[in-house]
This record gives structure tokens, sequence and C-alpha cells, in this order.
């Protein structure tokens, strides 16, 4: 069955919800895309590739790759008005699986993603008494994870286990009350609280002893890291890991979007705001990292770290030292819990409108359908004296070769496969102010593989030349690249499964120049 772009209909918002206006969207889409990763990441690979210098790649990165892959899932989810495996479904059916492919990365980052957020609230409470003590490291690791030798335990750690028991409710009472009353106000919500205290706490970074060291060392620029190729690969990478794009989420919150907004628009305020948290990130991390580094009489780069390591064990030996560092422990901390629960709710979204659209289930029906699965998941790998190894090797595998590697098949499918291109164009400059014209399709089959297969072949040579981390090779063989392998094989055999109203596809297929047939 074919039908027109129009009539993949506006009436089924009734039934799948919808956001009630384009601020609302953009909330959302906002929330989505300011995670953890610009809080813990940003700021260390900017400082380890060229300083100031990486914002001249990183601002190519955004403007070459991010904001056109960020327009092509939104052409997506607009045009089709479906989940990302319906999006696709209806586009061609042979491309179903790449959608399902894109939930099943979404399944697995929500299950530990839970879990750091349940850190993240346990070390709000932390921080008022400073109960890490004297030792930020030995309390994360020995008293609160109760980690021991790399491996998989099944000893429950009840400090984790509790908050992240709570997490999970707390992720499926939003969820339940559907895409504007749940998603879309709680992003209108969140977003401000959490821009005003990360505000804060970067206001009173900047006033600690040590801070200008800390900037300094941050913007001081690079310039010969410039003719560095893997400076330039770091830039594309931390683009798509941060701007939520390549695994679903934007497919799935822009096909809730009233068909007459303007995408384009609207996607640049999300990929700049992004953006702008990030630096607003990097300024509080190192003033903060500068303050640690005058203290203990090092250099800032003997303090500078990220991810994990910089939120539970950099920042409490901050807090030990600082003054008022309680303030700034609850900012930092409540600040992660915020921007990790915004995103959060977006991730497990985009498996509930999946099962929704291929189901024909209810709201409620799929929540308690996705979500439960998830907790116990989450709860039985994630709360135990193994979990931090285990959360460790599925993030990074899943996001190098999974995220960036379903991109880039999707951005060569659709651009030489399919060759939609013109005419998603055609659909995100009607009614925008911005013609998304042949500078957007060069971008998008051309420039942005080539940046992200980059990516993807030197993450590749490092971790078949060194093992991540020394962990043993079977917890990489299973954790590692077979949970990057296994959400591939399920989203083609998901898209196996029959659709319970064949009616829903609606299928709109295009011939090789792009126009619909």
């Amino acid at each position: 069955m074919s039908t027109t772009p129009e009539s993949v209909p506006d009436g089924a918002a009734a039934k799948r919800g919808a956001f009630s206006s384009r601020g609302v969207f953009i909330f959302a889409a906002i929330g989505s895309a300011v995670g953890l990763g610009n809080i813990w990441r940003f700021p260390y690979v900017a400082y380890e590739n060229g300083g100031g210098a990486f914002v001249i790649p990183y601002i190519v990165a955004l403007l070459t790759a991010g904001i056109p892959f960020l327009f092509l899932d939104y052409a997506m989810g607009h045009r089709f008005r479906g989940s990302a495996p319906l999006s696709f479904a209806r586009l061609r059916r042979g491309t179903e699986g790449l959608g399902w492919w894109q939930v099943g990365i979404c399944f697995m980052i929500a299950i530990y993603y839970a879990a750091v957020m349940a850190w993240a609230v346990r070390y709000t409470i932390f921080s008022v008494t400073k109960a890490w003590g004297d030792d930020p490291e030995g309390f994360f690791f020995g008293d609160f994870l109760k980690a021991g030798d790399p491996g998989v335990s099944t000893t429950p750690v009840w400090g984790v286990l509790i908050p992240l028991l709570l997490v999970w409710v707390a992720i499926v009472a939003v969820l339940l009350l559907g895409v504007q009353k749940g998603v879309g106000a709680s992003s209108a919500i969140f977003i401000p609280i959490l821009v005003v205290a990360f505000g804060i706490l970067v206001v009173r970074s900047l006033f600690l002893p040590g801070a200008a060291e800390g900037l300094d060392a941050l913007f001081t620029p690079n310039w010969g890291a410039l003719t560095d190729p893997t400076v330039w690969a770091a830039a594309y990478g931390q683009i798509f890991f941060s701007l939520s794009i390549g695994f679903g989420i934007m497919i799935t919150y822009s096909s809730y979007v009233h068909k007459h907004t303007d995408m384009p628009g609207s996607g640049l305020v999300v990929g700049f705001a992004n953006s702008g948290f990030e630096l607003l990130a990097g300024i509080g991390v190192f003033a903060a990292l500068g303050f640690m580094a005058q203290a203990n009489g090092v250099a800032v780069g003997d303090v500078a770290t990220s991810g994990i390591g910089l939120a539970f064990v950099a920042f409490p030996a901050i807090i030990s030292e600082a003054p008022a560092g309680a303030l700034i422990g609850v900012l930092f901390f409540f600040s992660l819990v915020i921007a990790g629960f915004t995103s959060m709710v977006s991730i497990v979204e985009v498996v509930i409108s999946a099962v929704r659209d291929k189901f024909e289930m209810t709201r409620t029906r799929a929540t308690i359908a996705v979500t439960i699965p998830m907790a116990l998941v989450s709860l039985v790998f994630f709360s135990t004296t193994s979990g931090i190894y285990v959360l460790d090797i599925v993030d990074h595998f899943i996001n190098q070769f999974g995220i960036l590697l379903v991109a880039v098949i999707s951005m060569l499918v659709l651009s030489w496969g399919l060759r939609v291109l013109p005419t998603f164009s055609d659909h995100l400059s009607d009614g925008s102010s911005i013609v998304v014209g042949a500078w957007w399709r060069i971008l998008v089959s051309i420039v942005a593989p080539i940046g992200l297969v980059l990516v993807l072949g030197l993450s590749f040579w490092e971790d078949v030349k060194t093992p991540y981390e020394g962990y043993p090779t079977w917890m990489l063989a299973v954790f590692g690249w077979g949970v990057a392998g296994a959400v591939i094989v399920f989203g083609f055999l998901a898209a196996q499964a029959k659709w319970r109203d064949p009616e829903t596809l609606s299928e709109v297929h295009f011939n090789k120049k792009g126009a619909q047939s």
C-alpha cells in the first residue's frame, strides 16, 4: 500500500501521542542531547585533543556531521510519523532492521545508564557529609561498589540496588504519563533546573583558587594538534555521542511533532544548545580541576580525567578540599542526575514507541512490557560487585561499534542505496526559512560518512591491538564484541516479526531518483 507523506497520518498522533508545541519538542530534544557525556566526557576530550584548538575541529564536526545527521533523523521521523523501525519500514520494508538495530542499542544503553544515575543519586547525598573521607577512589570502588577482580558476580550491592530500583520506578512513572505529560513536561521542567543548578556550580568553581590555571590548561591552543587525524576523529566521535543522533531517539521524537513544524530551525537550536552546555561544562569542570591541582601542588594534567573517574573520584576529592565543598558536590551530582534522567527517558522511549507501533499496544501495556524486563536485566547485572566492569565494557563497545556503526550504515543506505536525500531535503525545507539543499546532501552522503569511518577505523584498530582496559578476553568477547554483535542480530530478527496491523506500514516507496512511486 502506498500513501502520500501527508497521509502517514497526523490522525495517528492521537493514538501514539504528540508534543503540544514546537517549544516542548525542543526542550525534549535538548533534554535527550544534554546528558552525562556533556559533563564528564567533553571537557577531557577537548583538553586531550588540542585544548583551545579543539574548538575548530569540534565546530567543523558539528556543522558537517552532527547537525546534518540530526536533520536526517528529523526527516525520517517527521515524514513517516513513526518509531525508528516503523519509519524505516514505511520508507522501504527491507530497511526495517536498521530501526530495530537502533532499538537494541537503546535497550543496552538504558540498562547500564540507570546504574550511573543510581550512583549519582547516592553521591548527591554523600556530598553533604563527604562520606568518602580522605580516599575517594578507595571509597568508590571499595566501600560503595565493593568491586572485586574483573569477572561476573551475583553478589548484590544494596547501596546500589535500592537507588537503582528507585531510578527505574521514576522512569516508569514519567513514561506512563505519555508523550506530552511525561516526556515533554519532564524535559520542560528539568532542563531549566539543570541550567540553573549547573550555572551556579560554574560560577562557584570560577571563584576557587587555581581556577584560572585550570581554564588556561583547557583553552590554551595546541595548533599542532590540528594536523593529527585522531584529533579530528575525536571531534566527530564527541558530536555523535553527545547529540543523541543515529540510534532512534530523534527519529522517535520528531514523529511526535506537528507536520508543519520548522524542523531545520529546531535542529539548529538543539545542536547549538547542546554545544553551549558542553562549553559551560568544560569551564566548570576545569575551573574545579585547576583548584585541585593547585591544592595538591601538581599540574592540571595530573588531575584531569574523564568519565567515571572524573565524576566519582576526582570531583569528590575537589569537594573535600574546596570552600563550600558540600554545595559544589550537591550541585554537581544533582546536575548529573537531572541530565541523566532526561536522557534516559528519551532512550527508553525509543523502545516503547517501537513496541507500540509493531504490536498495536496501549501506552500503559507497552511501557510495562518494555521497562520491567529492562529493569530486571539492569538490576541483575549492574547492582552486583562486578557491575562496574560489565558497565565499562558494554558502554565502550555499544558506543563505538553500535551507535557509530549503525549511523554510518544508515547514511550510506539512505544516500546511495535508496537515494532518498532529495525528497528528504524538500520535506525539511518545506515551511522552513532554511533551505536544506545540495550542501546538506553532500554532507550526509560523503563528508559525515568519511568522518565516522575514520573514527570507527581508529577505534577498531585500538581495540584489536590492545584489549580494552586490560579486561579478560572472555569478558570482552561476551560483554563487548558479543553485545555489539547481538544488537545487530536482534535488529534483523525483530524485523522478521509480522506487524499486528499491516495497515500500520502504509509504505511510501521511492525510485532511484528519490521520487515517490
